[in-house]
C-alpha cells in the first residue's frame, strides 16, 4: 500500500463539477492499493497516517501528528501510485489492485481512520476527480507499507 501525503491548509475534490469532499487544515492522502495488499497492510498504513509527526508545534517543529494537531484527512483513491514505468513510454498499472479487492480495503481505511479519531472526507472510487489543494509548506511525504 502506498500513500502520497500532503499537509494542506485546505483541500477539496469534485466529481462532474460537484464538490464531494472538502477539508480545512490537515492532510490530502492519495492512497494506492496493490494486488498484494491485505488487512495487515491497511493496519500499518492507518497507524502511520495517524501517528507520523508532520504538523508543526508552537515552536515550528514537526512534532505533532494529525491527531495532535486536530487535522482532517481528504482520502483519494489513486491507483496510479502503482504505475510501472520500467518499459516503454506508457505506464503499466498491473500492480494496482482490481476494484473488487481495492474497494473493500479503501472503505476499511476510511472507517479505521475515523475510528482513530480523524474526520475523513473522500472522493468517489473510480470516478474522474478534480482535486484542489493548498499545500502547507510545501510538505509532502511518501509512505509505502513495504518499507515499514
Amino acid at each position: 500500500m502506498r500513500a502520497t501525503v500532503q499537509r494542506v491548509t485546505s483541500a477539496s475534490v469534485s466529481v462532474d463539477g460537484e464538490v464531494v469532499g472538502s477539508i480545512g487544515a490537515g492532510a490530502l492522502v492519495l492512497l494506492g492499493i496493490s494486488h498484494e495488499d491485505t488487512v495487515s497492510s491497511l493496519e500499518k498504513m492507518v497507524n502511520k497516517l495517524l501517528n507520523t509527526r508532520f504538523f508543526s508545534d508552537s515552536d515550528g517543529k514537526t512534532n505533532l501528528s494529525i491527531l495532535d494537531a486536530g487535522g482532517e484527512i481528504l482520502l483519494i483513491s489513486q491507483f496510479t501510485l502503482y504505475a510501472d514505468l520500467s518499459s516503454g513510454r506508457r505506464p503499466s498499472f498491473t500492480n494496482a489492485a482490481r476494484p473488487e479487492q481495492a474497494v473493500p480495503l479503501y472503505e476499511s481505511c476510511i472507517r479505521e481512520l475515523e475510528q482513530g479519531g480523524v474526520r475523513v472526507q473522500t472522493g468517489r472510487f473510480g470516478a474522474h476527480m478534480v482535486v484542489s489543494l493548498v499545500n502547507d509548506g510545501p510538505f509532502t511525504l511518501n509512505f509505502d507499507t513495504d518499507t515499514f
